[in-house]
């Protein structure tokens, strides 16, 4: 593990990053689609990782868990995305040397080290994929990997048998991509309901995360969850939220770079926030040693935040306490330009105040385990419960989900009863379709009103290519089934290995 031999800091602290992307690939470009993926990587996981490998090669291991959700490994494996991440560097090269012509030379001098950073990166270590990246930081131990479903639906509404299904054809996807099949997972959107644990279980998972609340706040370990040996690991929010929220954290401070307000003419980010009601216009120029300043002053908040934490939550339990902190991976980057850059130091100044970090299979190795919980249904959404996903605003794509995976399950065991044998790429292609239907992104873009337009059309359009399959499989069709199959196949011919035949077809006996 990474730091002192001998910690003054009872416990240990852990950081949890939890990577997904809808699949985007072939879905349109911009204002929402491929450019969501490129500006995530590039932002994002581009500049994590190189924090990752800095760490290791300084000796440091057992840095941080991060999940990495199937749809989002497949896309940073895709040869499409792959060409169009490499057009995009590029692009951004260019944006940044006309911000500089037209009058800006410290934005576009700055934009332009950043693209020609970026994109020697990405063409020395990640134009054959992001699989041998990530099995690097895996075979060194420099990380803990959670996997989780193919395609992140929101399980607790799902069909027992589509869940069962995603989830263990999402370990496969892990095991093929990576070499390793992950022992803890991601549930997408910490979202959960009695059951689910027996399924984990069956599933080899032997922990994954949920949001603080779940847990009545009492995070300060992992509990097995009823009767299972399952461990549910809670996010302590008290840490947590010193980072980010939904009201505040480090990046509303005014010397960083303001994420909403762009140049039209670059598509650069020209300002820092300057103040939270201040107007776009009226922003500040960004400032590089300005933001540098601050990201000090917010390391220093953190460390001592965990520390005061560790030490208080320790005391209150009567034995050294686990504190996780978890976020999304595309706060550190993309949403929060100086994200990285906090990230690498904070994860140097944690062991030197004495702390101890390590991943959550360490926690769960090390005895950081309490007693069982009647974990109830729960989410890390609005609310705690699940209304971002089953409330009066998306009642309809809870109804049209329900409608598209009968279908799908009924169509598939139809198929399977006539041939049995042989691999059936329309069987597969009708999961594909209907599992990428049911992602808990579109429900939460319309909640939350995010792109809700594009949310509605993808759902819709993944139900309507089940229907068109279904139907012509119910018509006798199968010539015109392998041809819509196909052609569908073009876009959204995610997760090759998918095998309907692994499907189960016959609903599990009593209450979900």
């Amino acid at each position: 593990m990474s730091g002192k031999q001998t910690h003054e800091v009872p416990g240990q602290f852990t950081l949890v990053l939890h990577s997904h992307l809808p699949w985007l690939a072939h879905h349109g470009r911009w204002p929402v689609g491929e450019e969501w993926l490129y500006q995530s990587w590039a932002a994002s996981y581009l500049p994590v990782v190189e924090v990752l490998r800095t760490l290791a090669a300084e000796g440091r291991s057992h840095l941080l868990t991060l999940g990495i959700t199937p749809v989002l490994g497949a896309q940073l494996d895709d040869p499409h995305c792959l060409a169009g991440m490499h057009h995009w560097l590029g692009n951004w090269q260019l944006r940044a040397d006309e911000a500089a012509k037209s009058g800006n030379r410290a934005l576009g001098g700055h934009e332009h080290r950043l693209a020609a950073a970026a994109l020697a990166e990405f063409e020395r270590n990640w134009r054959h994929g992001a699989a041998p990246v990530w099995r690097q930081l895996l075979d060194g131990d420099v990380i803990e990997l959670l996997g989780g479903p193919l395609a992140h639906p929101f399980q607790p509404l799902l069909d027992d048998r589509l869940r069962e299904f995603q989830l263990r054809e999402g370990l496969t996807d892990a095991r093929l991509r990576w070499g390793h099949t992950p022992a803890g997972i991601w549930a997408p959107e910490c979202g959960f309901t009695p059951g689910m644990e027996r399924g984990y279980a069956d599933a080899g998972v032997t922990h994954f995360m949920v949001d603080g609340p779940a847990l009545r706040g009492d995070t300060t370990l992992g509990r097995p969850v009823h009767d299972s040996p399952v461990l549910a690991f809670g996010r302590d929010l008290t840490v947590s939220y010193r980072v980010w929220s939904p009201k505040s954290g480090y990046p509303g401070h005014g010397a960083y770079r303001d994420f909403h307000h762009y140049d039209h003419a670059t598509g650069l980010k020209p300002a820092r926030v300057t103040g939270k009601t201040v107007a776009g216009p009226d922003k500040a120029p960004y400032d590089p040693g300005l933001a540098a300043a601050q990201i000090g002053r917010d390391v220093d908040d953190f460390v001592q935040t965990v520390r005061e934490r560790l030490i208080s939550e320790s005391e209150r339990i009567g034995r050294p306490a686990l504190v996780v902190a978890a976020f999304d991976t595309e706060l550190y980057g993309h949403w929060w330009h100086e994200g990285p850059q906090w990230l690498a130091r904070v994860l140097r100044a944690l062991p030197e105040a004495g702390i101890d970090v390590g991943t959550l299979a360490d926690a769960r190795d090390r005895g950081f385990v309490g007693e069982p919980v009647p974990l109830a249904d729960s989410s890390w959404g609005s609310g705690k419960d699940w209304r971002v996903w089953a409330g009066d605003q998306v009642s309809d794509l809870v109804d049209l989900n329900s409608e598209i995976v009968r279908l799908a399950l009924d169509t598939t065991a139809k198929m399977r009863a006539g041939a049995p044998t042989g691999r059936d790429p329309v069987a597969d292609q009708l999961l594909r379709e209907a599992i990428l239907a049911v992602s808990s992104d579109w429900a939460f873009m319309v909640s939350k009103d995010s792109a809700a337009g594009y949310a509605r059309d993808r759902a819709h359009q993944h139900a309507h290519a089940v229907r068109e399959i279904a139907g012509a499989v119910e018509a006798g069709q199968l010539g015109r089934a392998r041809d819509l199959a196909a052609g569908w196949a073009v876009a959204d011919g995610v997760f090759p290995a998918l095998d309907a035949r692994r499907l189960r077809v016959t609903p599990a006996e009593g209450p979900r």
